[in-house]
């Protein structure tokens, strides 16, 4: 198993971050680990909370939220809506933080189909303004970004269908 890199690129120009990471598996795989909900909740985030899948809906026009807990404890909670689930494809949802719900995001996650049955997942976040975008990045949400697809890659080499 190869070990990717993830790339997250910020566009000085809008108020946007870019996340692209390769993954050895077909994009249908990498899609359904992005809507089963129990799936989902293996893999997100950081490897210092587990996460709490409380509403999940993945078709166009559902809702979903999640909350992560540290030792028994809520540590942050996050929710959104499915605007459009395109299987195997593409995914487009907003995404709020509990903590900051005037930043939601619009997200956009498209599924490509690489040679050797591989899939190349492309996030491009648009958020209201570069205050925004920054505050985002200086989160540490690298950390949970990257952490968060260690654990997927884990999970795809795994054989999770």
């Amino acid at each position: 198993m190869t070990k990717h890199e993830t790339s997250i690129e910020a566009d000085p120009k809008v108020p946007t971050i870019e996340i692209v990471r390769e993954f050895d598996a077909a994009p249908e795989r990498v899609f359904r680990a992005h809507t089963d909900p129990e799936l989902y909740a293996q893999w997100i985030g950081p490897r210092s909370v587990t996460t709490r899948i409380t509403k999940w809906e993945p078709r166009t026009g559902g809702e979903w939220a999640f909350a992560n807990d540290r030792d028994g404890e809520e540590v942050a909670a996050f929710y959104g809506s499915f605007h459009e689930v395109r299987p195997g494809e593409r995914i487009v949802w907003t995404f709020t933080y509990e903590g900051e719900p005037d930043g939601v995001a619009l997200e956009t996650l498209t599924f490509e189909a690489l040679e050797g049955g591989r899939t190349r997942l492309r996030t491009l976040s648009v958020v209201e303004d570069f205050q925004t975008r920054d505050g985002i990045l200086a989160s540490g949400m690298d950390v949970g970004v990257n952490e968060g697809y260690e654990k997927l890659e884990d999970l795809l080499a795994k054989g999770a269908e």
